[in-house]
């Protein structure tokens, strides 16, 4: 079990030992991003920014044009909030070979408060044409996309959590943009989520088996692009499809499956996470049952709804 910054900045480092392109701009939080560790690796090729969001997104873009693949690394607020307008001008309507590392995503931010805490970032990055979405879930899944991502040519939003989730995939997983993963089968209910939350809906699921009811989880690490048909699929085969994430439930992931089953398969889907409000600067654990996104707590909400 490894936190997901701390994947983002080893992976880089050893992307920076095989890829001359490969380089790091950050703004002024390299030591809570994990990007200090490619700075002390390959200081060369580390360009410490400030705080100045916007101006290292167009830096970025210049490196770019040049040939270069220049990984962004902020809290993900920062990227979806403060320099949405050069993202979105510079970057997605040229398609830009950027990436942009967010840091911090979610609730769990390490007692950063609601100022810091982005429960929108996927609603407006999913909406941004020519822009790829993506959350894994733990460790193991978080290398193979940043690996992925450094080799893909465009845009691309990497949604990353602040602490370690439990491994789901072993050495062997390979990822696969728009593909989405059954990590368990069940025939009652389908709990669909992404990133970390989506290990903590596995828990669930075991915790509710015991209560007899069978739940199935389904990963969505691939926002966007996703595989429609998949989760079509998927959602055939229950009584009832249940979102989950650690986003507003407007516009996120509960949002996309909403839309894909309404035109496909129209069907109830319940959407679980934050609703409508801002989220708070507390203990990790506290906050996830204050929002009803632990193991426990989740397992009764779904119990509730099945009932």
């Amino acid at each position: 079990m490894k936190a997901l910054r701390d994947v983002f900045g080893d992976t880089l480092v050893s992307l920076g030992e095989t890829n001359p392109n490969v380089v790091v701009l950050d703004a002024d939080l390299a030591n809570s991003t994990k990007a200090d560790k490619f700075a002390k690796a390959h200081p060369d090729k580390f360009l410490q920014m400030g705080i100045a969001e916007q101006n290292f997104v167009g830096v970025a873009v210049g490196l770019a044009s040049f040939g270069f693949v220049p990984w962004l690394s902020t809290f993900t607020v920062f990227f979806t909030h403060r320099a949405v307008d050069p993202i979105r001008m510079l970057v997605a309507q040229t398609k830009a070979n950027v990436k942009l590392g967010a840091a911090y995503s979610g609730l769990l931010t390490g007692l950063t408060g609601k100022t810091h805490q982005d429960v929108e970032d996927i609603a407006i990055m999913r909406a941004m044409p020519d822009m790829t979405v993506l959350a894994p879930a733990d460790a193991i899944e978080g290398e193979a996309i940043i690996r992925w991502a450094t080799e893909f040519q465009g845009p691309v939003y990497l949604r990353l959590a602040r602490d370690a989730s439990p491994n789901v995939f072993d050495e062997n997983y390979r990822f696969v943009p728009g593909k989405t993963i059954s990590l368990r089968e069940g025939s009652d209910v389908l709990l669909i989520s992404t990133g970390p939350q989506s290990v903590r809906c596995l828990q669930a699921a075991e915790l509710l088996e015991g209560q007899g009811i069978s739940a199935g989880v389904l990963h969505v690490p691939s926002i966007k692009p996703v595989n429609k048909e998949e989760i079509v699929n998927a959602s055939e085969k229950v009584k009832l499809v249940i979102t989950v994430e650690e986003h507003t439930i407007y516009g996120g992931l509960g949002g996309l499956v909403a839309e894909i089953l309404s035109e496909a398969s129209p069907r109830r889907v319940v959407r679980f996470g934050i609703e409508d409000r801002w989220g708070e600067s507390a203990p990790n654990e506290y906050l996830l049952d204050l929002f009803q996104m632990s193991p426990g707590r989740l397992s009764e909400r779904v119990k509730k709804v099945v009932g």
